[in-house]
């Protein structure tokens, strides 16, 4: 057990050198203390919401590259992850809870626990719950409401999200329906003909459910004395890219999207932070491309929304990617969604100290 503290702490040094010699505030997090929150602090809350992105498909389990455990116990990444005993650490001021529903359909419940390691796979949760948990007096809960295989500019669109009319590259003009709309498009002239699923549908099923579990906060965090929805955490774009359409529109429906999430749950001051696809690089003027320019466009930083300074923050993964895409899930490795998490986290931390 000596041999393996003295590596831990040998890891830990030379971890915070690389990241002093980056120019970088970001430093290797403690592990956990087991200790519990504040429970006299109401509970803060962040929402996490996108498709296979942030559904997750990091593997968990096997010796070999790509696996967490072969990252954490092998290659030494993410120490804060195991304990002196090579078991999974637990965090107790960070509860894990995720839901998940097709449309306006049942909730399946996914997770309920204490942050660890649990099942065979990891989204980017993991890093940013023990990120939040690390800077925040007051219970976390981190609440992940999500389904693979949705776009931004169809089943996400938010209320209030517009209609359009776009010409393809082969002069064709379609017209894309706003909230409610049905169905996903159709040419003009013609009569649209609905279908059994509207633009929204899912936004509407994904915060329903996550509103539930908000109402039933006892079940799902152990002596809440209430709650406060403090942030929205969005890895999402993979469904939009592939359309022209949607991706040309990606901007306009983001910046509706964080106006709306925060007066769905009444939280004004709720901060934003979203991440890109990690295949894409900038410069590309693909649909990816388009994805990722409208994620850095509304970057308070950027300054094109200024009512967006020190309250949205975007996420460039491209340099935190493994490798793979985000249509293949990355080919399932799990550092591509633990250094997506912990960036997040990382981004979320540094928005809440601007915000004091």
């Amino acid at each position: 057990m000596m041999k393996k503290i003295v590596t831990r702490w040998i890891v830990v040094f030379v971890l915070t050198l690389f990241f002093v010699s980056l120019g970088q505030a970001a430093h290797p997090l403690p592990d956990p203390d087991g200790k519990p929150a504040d429970m006299t602090k109401p509970v803060q809350v962040y929402i996490l919401l996108g498709q296979s992105n942030m559904l997750g498909f990091g593997s968990v389990g096997g010796d070999k590259d790509g696996t967490l455990e072969y990252a954490v116990k092998t290659r030494k990444l993410y120490p804060y992850l195991l304990d002196d005993a090579d078991n999974w650490t637990e965090r107790r001021d960070v509860r894990n809870v995720r839901v998940m529903g097709s449309g306006l359909g049942g909730s399946r419940l996914f997770n309920n626990e204490w942050m660890t390691i649990k099942g065979g796979r990891i989204g980017p949760e993991i890093g940013i719950g023990h990120h939040l948990g690390e800077a925040t007096d007051a219970p976390v809960l981190i609440l992940k409401s999500c389904i693979g295989n949705r776009a931004l500019g169809w089943d996400l669109l938010p209320p209030g999200g517009e209609g359009f009319e776009f010409t393809d590259s082969k002069g064709v003009t379609w017209v894309h329906p706003g909230y409610k709309g049905s169905p996903e498009k159709w040419k003009k002239g013609e009569e649209p003909k609905k279908i059994n699923w509207y633009a929204g549908m899912q936004y509407d099923g994904d915060i329903a459910r996550a509103r539930k579990v908000l109402s039933e906060l006892d079940k799902y965090y152990p002596d809440a004395k209430g709650y406060e929805v403090a942030g929205f955490f969005w890895w999402q774009g993979d469904r939009d890219r592939r359309s022209e359409a949607l991706s040309s529109r990606y901007e306009k429906n983001l910046v509706h999207l964080i106006k709306t999430l925060r007066k769905d749950f009444n939280a004004p001051n709720a901060n934003f932070v979203c991440a890109s696809l990690g295949q894409t690089k900038k410069g590309a003027t693909d649909g990816g491309g388009k994805i990722l320019d409208a994620m850095l466009a509304v970057d308070g930083a950027s300054g094109k929304y200024p009512q967006f300074k020190g309250n949205v923050a975007s996420v460039y993964t491209h340099p935190l990617s493994k490798g793979g895409s985000s249509g293949g899930h990355y080919s399932g490795n799990a550092e591509t969604y633990m250094n997506v998490g912990e960036a997040m986290g990382r981004a979320m931390v540094k928005l809440l100290k601007a915000g004091k």
